[in-house]
Formats: C-alpha cells, structure tokens, sequence
C-alpha cells in the first residue's frame, strides 16, 4: 500500500509540474503576441516626389501630361518581414482617379527600411474634365491624393505565416511653377 501510494503521489507531482510549465509557457507566448510581436503599422517616409515634365497644349483642346516619380521609405517596425504581391497605386484629383502606377512585388524585411519608387502619368485631359483644373492651374498647386492597396503575408521568426495588408494614402501637393513636389503619407496594416 505504501509503494503504490507513492507512485500515485509522483504521478501527481509530475502532472502538476508539465501542467504548470504549460501554462508558462502559454502565459509567454501570449504576452509576446500582445506585446513584441503585435503588428506595427509601417511608417511611409516621403523621400521625394519629383516633377519630371509637365506639357500642356490649351488650343484646339486640352491636352498634354504630368510626369511624377514617386520614392518613398517603408519602415518596416516589425519582427516580422511582409511579402506583398503586385499591385497598384490610384492617384485622385478631386476625388477623380487621373493616373494608376504599377508596384511590382517585392520583401520588406523584419526591422529594416525598404525603398519603393513608382513612376506616374497624370493625363491633362482627366485633369481637365474637373471643375477646380482653371483654378488650380492659375493658382500654380494641384493638389492629388494616392491610395496603395498592398496584399500579401507575414513572415514571423520562418515559423507563422499569415495573410495581411497593408493600406496607405498620400496627399501630394504639385508646384507647378517651381516644377516642385511635396507629400504626406500615412499607412495602417491589418491582419
């Protein structure tokens, strides 16, 4: 009777200690999920948006282009690297889609800063069909808004893997006299 009360009691020992380490380590694992490895949004570094050429011809009708090169940071915040697919960057004036620009696929990896550039054409004749063109043209601003849309997955440590996106827009003011540009970019990713 004593030997098998014994064994029970190691038995009991034993189950207590893993059911003890488990919670543990769960506890550990949580914490980190909540704390280091909760997703960060990306901040989108403006670096430059340069005015490559701007040509307007007025008479008979409005047409001609605006060249844009746009090139900014990502910094990605994350321990995880985030691989997206193509896709593709809208440019609105007013509110009315003027240009897409193509963004290939790519890495950004965990805890580093990636440069991304893309090159637009913004159409004078898609300008030109808004109300505001006469008055900004005069005023020598267009003001644009962009909005990125990137899809793909999160890589954490090469053990988890999950879908995520990560959306950005860009208020981009052109001047038109100084052949200049400026943009404020913010960015938000969802899992």
């Amino acid at each position: 009777m004593g030997k098998e009360f014994k064994v029970k009691r190691k038995w009991k020992i034993c189950c207590a200690v893993t059911a003890i380490l488990i919670i543990v380590i769960a506890v550990v694992f949580v914490t980190l999920a909540f704390t280091l490895f909760k997703p960060k949004d990306p901040k989108i570094i403006p670096q430059s948006v340069t005015l490559k050429g701007f040509r307007l011809v007025v008479f008979p009708s409005i047409t001609g282009n605006l060249s844009l090169e746009l090139a900014v940071t990502v910094d990605n915040r994350n321990y995880g690297g985030f691989d997206y697919d193509n896709s593709t960057a809208y440019i609105n004036y007013h509110g009315n889609l003027v240009a897409e620009a193509p963004i290939g696929k790519d890495t950004i990896r965990p805890r580093s800063k990636h440069n991304v550039s893309a090159s637009v054409i913004i159409f004078a004749d898609r300008l030109a069909a808004d109300g505001n063109f006469l008055n900004d043209f005069f005023a020598g601003v267009f003001n644009f808004t962009s909005s990125t849309l990137l899809q793909g997955k999160v890589n954490v440590l090469n053990i988890f893997k999950l879908k995520a996106s990560s959306s950005s827009s860009c208020n981009i003011t052109v001047f038109i006299q100084n052949q200049t540009a400026d943009s404020v970019c913010t960015s938000k990713i969802r899992l």
